[in-house]
């Protein structure tokens, strides 16, 4: 199924950029300017040695430490849509200093456990891209974040398989820049979708935060990322959006450990034809850790997606949405039960009103396909030639450190990610959650805008590794956004957020920030 709706999507590229070749250009009468800037303050402090959820969770992975100060300069040129032709690049660049966090690291010259101080580099960058755009094609290469998420990021709990919540990921990217009329359908019916590979850059961070003492490390990896979305014509009162989206991590290498010492390691160089089972997935890897190799190479993830939006006459938008993951075929065949988000969201037809947004969404991963996972090929000789296809363990996989980026989920952050860890675990430890999340935004006045969000969760472990007691969590956070009027470009921004409860711990942070932006 899953490589049918990308061979359709493959299609229909030649077939949308041919169509949109017969509509008229538009006249270059509009300015375009050269370059958007924005120069960034942030300085926050914390209870903890983490920086609260809200606080740390779908800001592409700037804000992780429990205190720090950071300038943030970045500069770009975004792809417009207004010409046949565009252009567009960035860079963005952050400096600062963030405090440390102790995590458990294996000393095998003592043979003792020692705890070990880890902080983000002083200096980084956090975008470097360049791209062109003809028609409705687009094409992009670099570090880019990710902002094509069909999902609200600002006030959802962030999209299942890309959200906002990790550092970019150098990528190769080509696609549609938006949604394009399929030809015949006379607008009717639109697609949309992206096509990538990429290269996993966190091998250091890794190594940095690994305990050395049990499980595995994978370096080194690759990733592939791809999606397809169906739309109804959008200007009519209702309109539904369909689709898939498919993520991958391929080669590099795995080293395993148990109580201290090197078991095994593993380098997967990866060849061409890895790049296209990414994309196109086939029974048989080229990994040395399986036996008769009758699986699907990599850690291949991803989500169903669904939107249903109804437009009143007043301008008012409601809209019903639900993400569905999956990890293999059973997740792919919705056998999953009621995993995943379901939410509810309204936008007022005033980008400025009182309460302009607002979503309710309910999370649910407690089904994972069924409580275990049995493949008689793992097992040569069995005697139990069936198979259970359960216990999905979504985003960890048996030789990669899961679909984490820097110790983000690079998915929901709902589900609690590897940097707080800090016994030194790289994998997700809380993946059977089910809760709930609720966020709001609007403008007080003109120039004063607000933000506010809440999620409770428990958690039961992974399926794997279930935990032997439930444990719980709450966070909140409460935002404000002063655009200075007396000088257009500044603002002034003040965040508080806390969390409560054994699963993150209990933190309570502060963020104030001051930013400058204009036209070069």
């Amino acid at each position: 199924m899953a490589s049918r709706l990308f061979s359709v999507f493959l299609a229909l590229i030649p077939l949308s950029a041919a169509a949109s070749a017969l509509q008229e250009e538009p006249a270059d009468t509009l300015s375009r300017p050269v370059m958007n800037y924005d120069v960034t303050m942030h300085v926050w402090g914390s209870t903890g040695q983490l920086a609260p959820y809200y606080i740390m969770s779908n800001r592409h992975g700037r804000f992780t430490q429990g205190d720090g100060i950071m300038l943030d300069l970045k500069a770009e040129r975004e792809l417009k849509t207004e010409h046949r032709f565009e252009y567009g690049f960035g860079i963005e660049a952050l400096a600062g200093w963030q405090s440390k966090v102790d995590y458990i690291r294996y000393d095998a010259s003592s043979g003792e456990l020692a705890l070990h101080g880890a902080n983000p580099a002083p200096l980084w960058l956090q975008q470097l891209w360049a791209g062109v755009k003809y028609r409705g094609v687009f094409l992009t290469a670099g570090m880019h974040e990710n902002k094509r998420s069909i999902f609200n990021s600002r006030i959802g709990s962030g999209d299942l398989t890309l959200s906002a919540n990790s550092r970019p990921i150098p990528r190769l990217s080509a696609g549609f820049i938006d949604f394009q009329d399929i030809p015949f359908t006379k607008g009717w019916l639109q697609i949309e979708g992206e096509i990538s590979w990429g290269k996993m850059t966190d091998g250091k961070w890794l190594e940095n935060h690994y305990n050395y003492y049990n499980s595995f490390i994978t370096t080194g990896s690759w990733m592939h990322y791809s999606r397809c979305y169906l739309r109804t014509n959008p200007e009519k009162p209702f309109s539904v959006t369909v689709g898939m989206q498919q993520a991958t991590q391929f080669g590099g290498t795995t080293t395993w450990y148990r109580d201290g010492e090197q078991t095994g390691s593993s380098k997967n160089s990866p060849r061409f034809k890895d790049f296209i089972n990414a994309l196109f997935p086939w029974v048989g890897g080229t990994s040395a850790s399986s036996g008769d190799k009758a699986y699907y190479d990599g850690n291949h993830l991803g989500s169903w997606d669904l939107r249903l939006r109804y437009r009143l006459p007043s301008g008012h938008e409601l809209t019903a949405y639900m993400q569905s993951p999956w990890e293999d075929g059973s997740g792919i065949g919705k056998l999953n039960g009621f995993d995943g988000v379901w939410g509810l969201e309204y936008r007022a037809p005033d980008s400025h009103a009182v309460l302009s947004g607002f979503v309710a969404e309910y999370l649910d991963f407690t089904n994972q396909s069924g409580p275990m996972h049995w493949a008689p090929g793992d097992f040569p000789g069995t005697g139990i030639p069936s198979q259970a296809t359960g216990a999905d363990d979504y985003y960890n996989n048996f030789m990669y450190n899961g679909w984490a980026n820097y110790g983000l989920a690079i998915g929901s952050p709902f589900l609690k990610s590897p940097i707080y860890n800090t016994d030194g675990y790289m994998r997700f430890t809380d993946n059977r959650i089910r809760g709930f999340h609720l966020g709001a935004e609007g403008w007080l006045h003109s120039s004063l805008e607000w933000r506010a969000m809440f999620s409770f969760r428990t958690s039961w472990g992974t399926p794997l590794l279930p935990a032997l007691k439930r444990t719980s969590d709450t966070s909140m956070l409460l935002e404000a956004r002063w655009h200075v009027p007396a000088m257009t470009g500044l603002c002034l921004g003040g965040t508080v957020a806390w969390d409560a409860g054994r699963l993150l711990g209990n933190n309570f942070g502060a963020m104030l920030s001051i930013s400058y932006s204009g036209i070069l």
